[in-house]
């Protein structure tokens, strides 16, 4: 398949996701992490509902992202037209003293994310996660249900065939929607160069460095790369072995650590 038609194809198919769960659910947002893969997700919402998204987007605040990031994040709010919703996370004396340090760090973003939606009661939430990313992400669904408190059970998620999605909510509970969850990181890239999507400096290599993925600014960290463009980032990924998490801290402590913050409502 040529590359065109490969990205024309994505691109039906997540717009696909965001009209089916608009259509279907009432209280819904986008959440934001500033990153690659929620900026494609906002440039698809604009094209899926015609120029404006008819929900809000919510940025899931640890107050400790690159200054990058949030300048992007005021610069593309207004300019995109955003309806935004910034939730702080609370400190890291709230959240698990047994997890790892990074993985705890991270565990602030979880319980943000809980306090946030019993704020706001949002019965959906659009998340930019791609099953090629982590091995865990691998066993979610398009349509995921998540208990009362925002778990993730494994072992209970729909069935998904031909695009036929369980949109029926569990009581008490909301359903995380992955439009692109079908992408791959190259997908991105190749995605972002056709659609000219702006993106952070940070992911451009510099001094030799790169970020392949942004997080909070303590626990990411930079990977070997030459690559100063979008296209050397696509010829970059065409050839190389390392992991895209490599610069995350917590994807490098206990080998659970990962899949226990995701089972307790971690994006």
């Amino acid at each position: 398949m040529r590359e065109l038609d490969r990205l024309d194809e994505l691109e039906a198919q997540s717009i696909f996701v965001f009209r089916e769960a608009f259509a279907r659910l009432k209280r819904l947002a986008l959440l934001w992490s500033l990153g690659k893969d929620s900026n494609v997700m906002i440039w698809l919402a604009r094209k899926a509902f015609f120029g404006r998204l008819p929900f809000p987007v919510m940025h899931v605040d640890t107050g400790k992202k690159f200054p990058e990031m949030y300048a992007f994040r005021e610069r593309y709010a207004a300019e995109w037209d955003l309806d935004l919703i910034i939730e702080p996370c609370p400190p890291i004396d709230a959240v698990d003293p047994t997890l790892p340090p990074a993985a705890r760090s991270a565990a602030r973003k979880t319980e943000g994310l809980k306090a946030a939606l019993a704020k706001h009661r949002f019965d959906g939430l659009f998340a930019g996660i791609r099953r090629d990313e982590e091995a865990t992400r691998a066993k979610e669904r398009v349509f995921s249900p998540r208990g009362p408190h925002g778990q993730w059970d494994v072992r209970a998620q729909p069935a998904e065939f031909w695009d036929q999605f369980d949109a029926r909510l569990p009581p008490g509970a909301h359903l995380r929607v992955h439009p692109i969850l079908h992408w791959t990181e190259r997908d991105i890239w190749a995605y972002t160069r056709r659609e000219r999507i702006p993106i952070i400096p940070l992911y451009l290599a510099r001094d030799g460095k790169r970020y392949r993925s942004l997080g909070d600014a303590d626990i990411t960290f930079p990977v070997a790369s030459q690559a100063r463009t979008v296209d050397e980032i696509i010829a970059e990924l065409d050839i190389t072995r390392t992991s895209e998490r490599a610069g995350r801290a917590m994807d490098h402590e206990a080998e659970d650590a990962f899949e226990r913050l995701r089972v307790s409502g971690y994006l």
